[in-house]
């Protein structure tokens, strides 16, 4: 009888504990879908992002390929003291703030501009056919973008020259004056992504509710008003977020775009930090310079995003955490 029940009792344990089992499986099984579409999204990160984070000790070393990252001699800051005392370093700081600040005054309200002015347009075919033109640049490589820019800024058969030869106006070496450059690379710049960087403004604006429009209606308030107290005030924490971002990436210019609009007669406002990188750290050999740039960039980017999502949880409370 002992032995019995012993059995019985194992059979019950064992059944409590198989009955456990399939429980929490089946609680996890119902996000089995919401894993497998985020899985991509963390091998990514994690293979191209994270992992390669263990070479930023280059940085600190005289690194040589033969003797590979740890076989090379450790001499902690001096590509950092290097760099800072560069004599180039100042106007290459400038160049990449000026370039981020104008971006950010210039080409950072277009998008939003551009998407109140969307949203005014009644449900159409037009409204539909202006918003896949403003997409469409955004989807050309940077390469095009710039011979098209050299096409329509070439001193002699460029159409803005020839529009300023038609009214009287001397031709203007564009891409060859330092003045110019910025300009350039600023309208550039919005003309490629201001459809594309309209979107989430979009996105934000559908989703608002009808019924604050239908409220404001009725009680007499028209389409200006409309827009200024209900448009722009749902658009602000998103607004403000996307700011944020943009802050932090101040030290971050698109490369690319400069490193082919540039030329030596320009370098004097063309030179940001990202390109003379590219000159001495890729094209001399010197892979611990740049990794130490790319530091310094990134702490600097850092230190940017975390005091503006300080200041504007502080004034607005709306922030990145």
């Amino acid at each position: 009888m002992k032995s019995q029940t012993f059995k019985r009792a194992d059979m019950g344990a064992g059944l409590s504990i198989n009955s456990k089992i399939p429980a929490k499986m089946k609680k996890h099984s119902k996000y089995l879908s919401l894993y497998l579409l985020v899985l991509p999204v963390i091998v990514y990160y994690a293979v191209f992002h994270y992992l390669p984070m263990y070479g930023a000790v280059i940085a600190f070393k005289d690194f040589s390929p033969g003797k590979g990252i740890w076989g090379s001699p450790w001499i902690g800051f001096d590509w950092f003291i290097d760099f800072f005392k560069s004599i180039y370093f100042t106007k290459l700081l400038k160049n990449t703030l000026l370039l981020s600040i104008y971006s950010i005054i210039w080409a950072f309200p277009i998008p939003i501009i551009f998407a109140l002015a969307l949203n005014e347009l009644r449900d159409g075919v037009f409204k539909r056919l202006v918003q896949s033109m403003s997409y469409l640049p955004h989807f050309i490589s940077t390469v095009v973008i710039v011979g098209i820019v050299m096409d329509i800024l070439s001193p002699k058969t460029g159409l803005v020259n020839v529009i300023l030869a038609s009214l009287g106006v001397n031709q203007v070496e564009f891409l060859l004056d330092p003045r110019c450059f910025r300009s350039v690379y600023i309208f550039s710049s919005i003309w490629k992504d201001f459809g594309w960087g309209s979107i989430i403004y979009l996105a934000t604006l559908s989703s608002t509710d009808v019924n604050l429009y239908d409220a404001a209606s009725i009680d007499g308030a028209n389409r200006w008003q409309k827009m200024l107290h209900i448009t722009i005030p749902v658009l602000v924490p998103v607004i403000t977020i996307m700011l944020i971002l943009r802050i932090g990436s101040a030290l971050s210019v698109d490369f690319e775009k400069v490193l082919l609009l540039q030329n030596p007669a320009t370098y004097e406002t063309s030179d940001v930090i990202a390109t003379y990188t590219y000159r001495r750290g890729i094209l001399e050999g010197q892979f611990s310079f740049s990794t130490a740039v790319g530091l310094f960039n990134s702490v600097v980017n850092f230190i940017l995003l975390y005091v503006s999502n300080k200041i504007s949880k502080r004034m607005g409370e709306v922030s990145l955490w």
